[in-house]
């Protein structure tokens, strides 16, 4: 501290009491962070009173919204070099009071932010289970949807279960019985949730369906216990045929058992109508049908449109054949140094996740894509989305060809084209999250 008063002291004349001005800017090494700390160097260093400083706040506040601090850049500038202090170092605190109106919040807000940060962290990293629990039973909220929450989850070694008649409830649900779905294994990349309870994915997530029909799934279920077919829950829960037809559509009938194409067939056998007089009678089934087993793809592409989201394969994965043939590279691969080094241009592709415009960043937009193995986090200056607006505004599957760009664990690549590839997943249904 000693030697920043020191190094400060050059800049003013060394009778004015140095210790109050680095007071205030210590903690944030040099830079006006908090409101607080703008009010406080304008009183300290300029002179202001406590009602003049606070007309200063309120200034920063409407900088956005036309210029509230311009009017106190002469009494600023004018109590600082009173005061001693240089002219050319009273101006640039004064720019950087400017630029503090752009991204400057009171220290309380800081603080309570930080506190929630630190919990999240800590509850990811120790609970994460319980912590994406969490953030699929808050949905809509933040940037991403369900389908990337679970990726991430998957990720880090948590095992994640389908909907089902007999074990959902509403909300999503920890379960802990010591046993791994198959769709979870080796999905992990890392072991944080190894050996933790399993999340079971709740009725909220199929689309179309509401809560008082699943809780009348829940409650018939705990009294009558195991539903054995697509009758039985229908009788037991009083479930409308329309109910049962869009649960069979998410798949969520398989401990029945019964997969996507049986469960739609079978509920076209079932009656609209009420007939409680005949509920005791048990009716013999109808010849069996044989169906075909539906198509990966188009598991994967009917999961998306019923629940936003599939377990079985991440949607990219169906067309990478394609994009290999293209030579694009896969977010896995970008994190590779040696594979794409800074500055090398590159081809990568994925489903459009986030669409941001920031209304501080000079018309750049960020969007960020994901693949089966990871996101991909683009730059687009605002002439090349000018220049491909269509795709980089309207593309489900993107392509985006551009330079690496590399600062320690943080990659983006700025973009020089896109190319709309919606064409290769047409049936997919997958909105993206867009801040503008």
């Amino acid at each position: 501290k000693k030697r920043e008063i020191e190094r400060l002291g050059k800049t003013y004349r060394t009778d004015y009491p140095k210790e109050e001005l680095v007071d205030v800017l210590e903690k944030t090494l040099g830079v006006p962070l908090f409101q607080e700390q703008a009010m406080r160097l304008a009183m300290v260093a300029a002179g202001f009173t406590g009602g003049q400083a606070d007309a200063l706040r309120r200034g920063m506040a409407a900088w956005k919204r036309g210029g509230g601090v311009e009017q106190f850049r002469t009494p600023f500038i004018g109590g600082m070099t009173r005061r001693g202090y240089e002219l050319d170092f009273a101006e640039r605190c004064f720019k950087q009071i400017c630029g503090f109106g752009e991204y400057g919040f009171p220290e309380s807000h800081a603080a309570s932010f930080a506190k929630l940060v630190y919990i999240s962290a800590w509850l990811k990293r120790f609970h994460p289970a319980a912590f994406v629990v969490g953030l699929l039973n808050s949905q809509p909220m933040g940037f991403y949807a369900p389908a990337q929450l679970i990726r991430d989850a998957r990720e880090h070694g948590v095992d994640v279960r389908p909907i089902d008649v007999n074990a959902s409830d509403w909300d999503c649900t920890l379960e802990q019985d010591g046993v791994v779905s198959a769709a979870s294994v080796d999905a992990g990349k890392s072991t944080w949730g190894t050996g933790g309870p399993s999340v079971r994915l709740g009725f909220r997530q199929v689309k179309g369906l509401s809560e008082v029909d699943a809780h009348r799934i829940v409650v018939a279920r705990k009294r009558c216990g195991r539903f054995v077919s697509m009758l039985h829950i229908q009788r037991m829960a009083d479930l409308d045929v329309s109910v049962l037809r869009r649960l069979a559509r998410a798949d969520a009938l398989s401990s029945v058992p019964m997969n996507r194409r049986t469960g739609a067939w079978d509920a076209l056998a079932l009656s609209k109508s009420d007939a409680p007089l005949f509920d005791a009678i048990v009716r013999p089934p109808g010849p069996a049908v044989p169906l075909p087993v539906m198509p990966m793809g188009e598991e994967v592409i009917a999961d998306y449109a019923t629940t936003g989201l599939s377990l079985k394969q991440h949607p990219v994965s169906l067309v990478r054949g394609a994009l290999d043939r293209w030579k694009i590279v896969t977010a896995a691969q970008l994190q590779h140094v040696d594979q794409c080094p800074v500055g090398r241009v590159v081809s990568v592709a994925g489903l459009v996740l986030v669409r941001q415009r920031p209304g501080t960043a000079s018309g750049v937009v960020f969007i960020t894509l994901e693949d089966e193995t990871g996101v991909v986090n683009l730059i687009v200056w605002a002439s090349t989305y000018e220049r491909y607006r269509l795709a980089a505004r309207h593309a489900t599957l993107l392509q985006a060809n551009g330079v690496v760009q590399r600062e320690g664990q943080v990659i983006h690549v700025v973009v020089q084209k896109m190319i709309d590839r919606t064409t290769l997943l047409p049936s997919l249904t997958q909105p993206s999250r867009d801040f503008h």
